[in-house]
């Protein structure tokens, strides 16, 4: 019988789904049944080279998030492992976060709330913030949920421009090849790139000295994306205004010093994380594995890997 090893917390829906087809689950411990498990149902965690030589039957991967960084694809791809992963359901959920926390950085929202509840108002009006209006936007990355992003952006009425390895054809806005001349026309940049070494800091020192002191940059990619060292000299040196950050270097426990700087605002990877996105994004999961073990077509796959069991 085939094993599916669970890596991370999994909905007991999703397992008792899992073993209604037939399949054996264990949970984070392949429990001495190495030779067994065909199957990985990740949720946290990263899937090693080394990780899947433990397992010699290994068929398939099914991965929450669209992001698979934290999977070694190309080992997969070598040994014809399947890798399943969740687009698409998510676009807009992490396109609304995005906003949400541009809108809270800029206008300083959680810092007014805390004002009032310290009891500040009744000593003076709480400071004058900055604003959306007048700014350009500058997205690094262009792909599903960029483009969401820039379509809510439109509403607001504020000039965008992106950067991304080749121009959007569907897309009438201004394509920058060289990011640092982006990073110099623009005074906020919004990051929605996939993660990895090409896109490793990303954003460094360099880039944040040339979008200038009035400069605000929102994370909603992966942490590798951003040299925190670098952002926290920047932020702490009036180097730039402000930044908003929902992912980190270090998750789930990013560098404490974010959490004190006064223009720097910080959430806990919310980006898909509501009740209906979340849902669909397992609801996905479930069906790249099922269908591989049904020998049907599996739904969404990361570039260049299999999609089908052919026995």
């Amino acid at each position: 019988m085939s094993h599916v090893l669970c890596l991370g917390a999994v909905p007991d829906w999703l397992i008792a789904e899992v073993r209604a087809a037939g399949l054996t689950v264990l949970i984070d411990d392949p429990q001495g049944h190495e030779a067994q498990v065909t199957g990985i149902l990740r949720r946290s965690g990263g899937v090693s080279a080394a990780l899947m030589d433990r397992f010699p039957a290994l068929e398939v991967i099914s991965s929450l998030g669209v992001g698979y960084d934290m999977i070694d694809t190309e080992a997969a791809r070598a040994r014809g492992i399947a890798v399943g992963h969740t687009p698409d359901v998510l676009n807009e959920e992490v396109a609304d976060l995005t906003m949400a926390l541009l809108l809270a950085t800029l206008r300083q929202i959680p810092q007014g709330n805390r004002y009032l509840l310290d009891g500040k108002w009744p000593g003076g009006q709480f400071p004058l913030t900055p604003s959306l209006q007048g700014r350009t936007i500058g997205m690094i990355g262009m792909g599903r949920i960029g483009s969401c992003i820039a379509r809510r952006l439109a509403g607001f009425d504020v000039p965008v421009v992106y950067h991304s390895r080749s121009p959007r054809a569907d897309s009438p806005l201004r394509h920058y090849p060289d990011l640092m001349e982006m990073a110099r026309d623009v005074d906020t940049l919004i990051a929605i790139v996939p993660g990895g070494p090409e896109t490793r800091h990303l954003i460094d020192r360099a880039l944040l000295q040339a979008l200038g002191p009035q400069g605000v940059v929102i994370n909603v990619a992966r942490g590798s994306v951003l040299d925190e060292e670098a952002l926290i000299g920047a932020l702490t040196k009036g180097e730039i205004l402000a930044a908003g950050l929902d992912v980190f270097e270090n998750e789930p426990s990013p560098d404490p010093r974010l959490f004190n700087l006064p223009n720097s605002l910080v959430t806990p990877h919310l980006g898909s994380g509501t009740v209906p996105t979340r849902h669909a994004m397992w609801e996905l999961v479930r069906d790249n594995l099922l269908r591989w073990y049904q020998g049907e077509v599996m739904p969404a796959v990361v570039p260049g890997s299999v999609r089908r069991r052919l026995s």
